[in-house]
């Protein structure tokens, strides 16, 4: 592991000497062209820095005095109008990565008074939330104690409230990141908020604290690593539904899988095959998102983008952070001889993430050897703020495209009947898994009430049915409709989205389309859809994936209004044979 430390490091470096001169004299961060900063942008630059610290021992990069920079992103930070508790808690594990001590910190000794009163009135002060930011939480707690701010310490409590409340939340023991809607808004933001947690956990001054509440942790955070088995693909793609995917998919997993190999949770027997899935998510991390020719990080560009958030400054300084973390942990690691992969066999499983009176959600994952299909369907919330992202279809990037952090109906009818717009995702019922005819998979739940985009159940309306089956590279859909009363549909639609990778930044093994796209076949709509002309979106900067550009939208739609009476049966059936290439053919 010492080459890919190192290179980890090479990597870190030129990444941070690309992007420390966009630190204003007053800490602030100097957005790019076309992109507007984040007020805890300071936050994540001070982490990158701190963790580089940790990394080389290196007081100096190009020039740069790292210690001032430190210094000033913190001050920053700390003064931030209105205060921003996430990029505080960066801020703090920064200042605490120089060391736990403030009589020897370098950077605590560059604050003046004013600065330091500042700090240690802000980490004391946290609201309380159920979501990821309670990880912010415990790193502010974490750094407050480590550095003698406070005699008392409030790490495990937190540690416990957060621990609790995803058994309150989930029944496997999985994060739900809450929000509006119907809950259960499971995501990325999982394992990021156990990595944070953990690598805050690494930085606390009492060792004896950090081996108590590990056990916890590993409880939780290995439901994570045992997904990555099913859900990484060949080709390295990793966590690929869901908010914020894209780069910080393949980070956060990269992360997990690194850690877990320094804590001794992988056991003995499994350890090749997870270095094979962690070689295999870097690779795929290293050629997609990184300009090897200069040296940064991209993750927006004229073919691919990313939800709003997330900017070009603070995807780079937590690439380098990552890096520089991904070095020092592959230190500790002592890589198995040489670890082979796996070979690539058909299987498809649900994970239940929550099952209860109420709902059931959790991920459809379904993987076809010969062909080389992928694909990872999730049945969960999108915290109340739709996007195709989240919705219930086949991700599958270069195969079932989607276009990122837009709300369109991918591979999903959309009923809309007077103020409400149904589609069958966020919950089900009797949802169920196993093997049909001919070695093929299903997978299918019900909605005794349906639910609009707003994640809102809608009683005394109707109810639906959805099958999917997937036999090879053939995969077929079926949505059974039934209202409870007389109602007219007003408009009924159904989309698809012709992608592809990147032209540039893609492995040379992925998945892509070829001549013969989809294939899509509608065998049955009871609703007397149309197919609309394409809409050629190519050029169009919002119709983007994380992965590579949407070129064509598809609309199977009726626009005129359709009278639903109850006793009857509405269904849409289609299928796809999509036509797989590898982009290298």
């Amino acid at each position: 592991m010492q080459s890919f430390s190192a290179q980890c490091l090479d990597m870190a470096r030129s990444m941070l000497g690309h992007n420390l001169a966009a630190i204003n004299p007053d800490g602030s961060i100097s957005a790019i062209s076309g992109e507007e900063p984040r007020p805890d942008e300071p936050g994540h630059a001070a982490l990158a820095i701190g963790e580089y610290y940790r990394a080389t021992g290196e007081s100096t990069l190009n020039g740069h005095d790292l210690i001032d920079l430190a210094a000033r992103c913190i001050t920053a930070q700390a003064f931030c109008e209105p205060a921003a508790e996430n990029g505080l808690a960066y801020a703090a594990l920064g200042l605490l990565s120089f060391g736990p001590s403030k009589e020897r910190n370098p950077v605590w000794e560059r604050l003046v008074d004013e600065t330091r009163v500042r700090l240690d009135r802000q980490l004391l002060h946290r609201s309380d939330y159920d979501n990821h930011w309670q990880s912010f939480n415990v790193a502010k707690a974490v750094a407050r104690f480590s550095l003698g701010l406070s005699k008392k310490d409030e790490t495990g409590r937190l540690i416990e409230r957060f621990l609790e409340r995803i058994q309150a939340t989930s029944s496997s023991g999985f994060f739900d990141d809450c929000g509006e809607g119907i809950g259960g808004n499971y995501n990325i933001y999982g394992p990021m908020a156990f990595v944070f947690i953990r690598q805050a956990l690494q930085l606390h001054s009492n060792s004896g604290l950090r081996e108590r509440k590990l056990p916890s942790l590993r409880t939780f955070a290995e439901k994570y690593v045992r997904l990555l088995p099913d859900l990484v693909r060949y080709d390295g793609l990793g966590w690929a539904h869901g908010r914020s995917a894209g780069a910080y998919g393949q980070m956060h997993a990269i992360s997990l899988l690194l850690q877990s190999f320094r804590d001794q949770w992988i056991p003995e027997d499994q350890k090749p095959r997870y270095f094979d899935i962690l070689r295999r998510l870097f690779y795929f991390f290293y050629v997609t998102y990184l300009d090897q020719e200069h040296g940064f990080l991209v993750i927006r560009d004229e073919e691919r983008t990313t939800v709003s958030r997330h900017t070009t400054r603070m995807a780079n300084f937590d690439g380098a952070r990552y890096l520089c973390q991904w070095s020092r942990l592959a230190k500790l690691i002592d890589a198995p001889e040489n670890p082979k992969a796996e070979p690539v066999r058909t299987a498809g499983r649900f994970v239940i993430y929550d099952k209860s009176n109420r709902k059931e959600q959790g991920l459809f994952l379904y993987r076809d050897a010969e062909s080389g299909l992928h694909i990872q369907m999730p049945l969960a919330s999108c915290g109340g703020k739709p996007t195709a992202d989240g919705l219930a279809f086949p991700h599958a990037p270069g195969v079932f495209d989607w276009p990122t952090n837009v709300y369109l109906p991918i591979m999903q009818p959309e009923l809309t009947i007077g103020d409400n717009v149904f589609v069958p995702s966020f919950y089900g019922k009797r949802c169920t898994t196993g093997l049909g005819l001919r070695n093929s998979f299903f997978f299918r739940y019900e909605q005794p009430d349906l639910i609009n985009t707003s994640e809102q159940i809608v009683g005394g309306v109707g109810s639906c049915k959805v099958s999917w089956n997937f036999a090879g590279n053939k995969v077929s859909a079926e949505f059974a409709y039934t209202v409870k009363n007389q109602v007219q549909l007003d408009r009924f639609r159904f989309m698809l989205a012709i992608g592809a990778p990147h032209s540039r930044y893609r492995t040379d093994n992925t998945c892509m389309l070829g001549q013969g796209g989809l294939r899509c076949t509608v065998q049955k709509d009871d609703f007397q859809g149309i197919w609309a002309e394409t809409d050629v979106v190519s050029n169009d900067p919002t119709y983007r994936s994380n992965y590579g550009k949407i070129h064509y939208l598809q609309t199977l739609v009726r626009d005129h209004p359709l009278i639903m009476r109850p006793g009857q049966v509405y269904r849409l059936q289609v299928s796809f044979e999509p036509d797989i290439a590898l982009s290298a053919d």
